[in-house]
């Protein structure tokens, strides 16, 4: 007994049922409830929950820790107020760090400047000398200085690229901002390719924040190969702390020759002694189209704000569907970013295609983000098995939504935004995320929108499109044992039970039982990963 640890003292919620305790040893569970208290007075350790809540450990469906661990080594200019504070803050930093060639950082919030367009001017008086990218916190918008500008060689006589929009002053020139992966790699493309230290150092952050968020598993939703060495690096070094499925973009133009490239891939990181356990390569990445406030999201219909537009999808024609099932047939899973109701219909169609098409077995497609679903298509998301991954932190009506989203959809179809209770009694699985670094990484921030739908100022008072709102273990199972599903792993992960894994957080509070406004004032007082305390 001496490896056997016990939690007691508080309620285990199992995911399916309480409990009064729960034991585990060697990494696994053993005992839950009387059986498991039992083992006490033999343990190695016991621990006191003080009266709060044992639960399966969150897991994250959609997210960036690279980004996000690498947007902290550049200058800090999320949450500030306008344009002017964002120069300061990133003039300052550039001149704490003389030696940066670029200077590189996110996430702005795209809501502080008229229709999220960024003048390259105002940059230009805090650095004039450099080139300066900066990511809107979507990460599919950059500001840049003219200097960045200038290295990439965009004029006012340089086209619109293929999947981008250069944004332009009255006199044609470009202004500052670069919209989706066409334009904004003009001047990506230059950028210096961070050192491999840099790399490992950002997962090794990334995954301190999950852990103490009480997060052991996430989905990082965009993976390319040098992307896939930094884990292997981190892995080798013992600096991934968590467990993470890597989801590679396929691209729409490279696409073929990925489908031999993206299999050495994942041969690679399964051979990897040091990833056992923690790293797999399962997952294809889409892009079906943009997002709603850079008017890149597709639609069905015309934006409200601008008639001649339905936005910019990334695949043309029918070569989603087609790309889709030829990675489907190479048995990894597929993961579709899709915002507008035309996007989440080309994703639907090409998940349709594929099962239609493509030899049985157990999928777990992914349509991600889910944000605008024309009513005729929910009933699709059950048909298909696809997995509808929110991030809920998104579902209330903040300066992004208020300023940007909703005057480009009109009254009607904002109503229709984040359909979470809607898919859920269609009997669709949802799996929940945060896309960190886009808003925060914290489940119990998300937790709380989720259930209540209203900001963390409390409005509005009943809720915003409040139908659409879920229970607070409905919630806390989309982000358990619906990431444990899209992750393929529901046997092991997302519910205790003995014999799966000991990934568990300790809150000081059941959610279920506080009031739905303090759910993210609970305190997370413990993660362990396969037993091992990690936080």
């Amino acid at each position: 007994m001496r490896d056997v640890t016990v939690w007691t003292g508080g309620t285990v919620w199992t995911g399916e049922g309480g409990a009064g305790a729960l034991a585990a040893a060697h990494g696994r569970i053993v005992a839950v409830g009387a059986e498991a208290e039992a083992l006490t007075g033999a343990a190695a350790e016991v621990v006191d929950l003080d009266g709060g809540l044992l639960m399966p450990a969150f897991g994250d469906g959609h997210a960036h820790p690279l980004f996000g661990g690498l947007e902290a080594q550049g200058p800090p200019v999320r949450d500030l107020a306008d344009p002017e504070a964002v120069a300061a803050a990133v003039g300052r930093w550039a001149a704490e760090n003389p030696g940066a060639e670029w200077i590189v950082g996110g996430s702005y919030d795209p809501a502080i400047a008229p229709r999220g367009e960024f003048d390259a001017r105002v940059l230009d008086a805090a650095v004039p000398d450099r080139p300066v990218v900066l990511h809107a916190y979507d990460y599919h918008t950059v500001w840049v200085n003219s200097e960045a500008l200038r290295r990439a060689g965009v004029t006012a006589g340089t086209p619109d690229p293929d999947g981008g929009t250069i944004v332009r002053r009255a006199d044609g020139t470009p202004m500052g901002t670069l919209r989706e992966w066409g334009a904004v790699d003009l001047v990506l493309d230059l950028v210096p390719e961070e050192a491999a230290g840099d790399r490992v150092r950002a997962l090794a952050d990334a995954g301190r924040r999950y852990l103490r968020s009480g997060i052991t598993w996430y989905q990082d939703a965009w993976a390319d190969p040098p992307t896939v060495a930094a884990y292997l690096e981190a892995a080798r070094r013992g600096s991934l702390l968590t467990r993470a499925d890597l989801a590679l973009r396929a691209d729409p133009g490279e696409w073929r020759d990925q489908l031999s490239a993206f299999p050495e891939l994942r041969e690679e990181v399964g051979a990897e002694p040091a990833a056992a356990g923690l790293l797999t390569v399962r997952t294809v990445k889409f892009f079906a189209d943009g997002v709603i406030e850079g008017g890149t999201a597709a639609l069905l219909e015309p934006y409200t704000d601008c008639p001649h537009s339905r936005g910019m999808p990334v695949w043309p024609g029918a070569a989603l569907a087609e790309a889709v099932a030829a990675f489907d047939r190479l048995g990894f899973e597929v993961h579709i970013h899709a915002i507008g109701d035309a996007g989440v219909h080309s994703a639907l169609d090409a998940l349709e295609r594929t099962a239609r098409t493509n030899p049985p077995r157990p999928r777990r497609p992914v349509i991600a983000h889910t944000q605008l679903v024309d009513p005729a298509d929910l009933e699709r998301f059950a048909r298909v098995g696809a997995v509808a991954n929110f991030e809920p932190y998104w579902a209330q009506l903040d300066p992004l939504q208020v300023d940007l989203t909703i005057p480009r959809l009109g009254e009607g179809r904002a109503a229709l935004q984040y359909p979470m209770a809607t898919l859920l009694r269609g009997g669709t699985r949802l799996s929940f995320g945060s896309d960190w670094p886009v808003s925060t990484e914290r489940p119990l921030d998300g937790i709380q929108v989720a259930v209540t739908r209203r900001t963390f100022d409390g409005a509005p008072a009943e809720g915003w499109i409040p139908e659409e709102r879920l229970t607070a273990e409905q919630a806390l199972t989309a982000y358990t044992a619906g990431s444990a599903y899209q992750a393929g792993a529901e046997h092991r992960r997302g519910t205790l039970r003995p014999g799966a894994d000991a990934d568990l957080v300790w809150l000081d509070r059941d959610p279920r039982a506080v009031d739905p406004m303090e759910i993210a004032s609970i305190a997370e007082r413990g993660t362990w990963l396969a037993g091992r305390r990690a936080a």
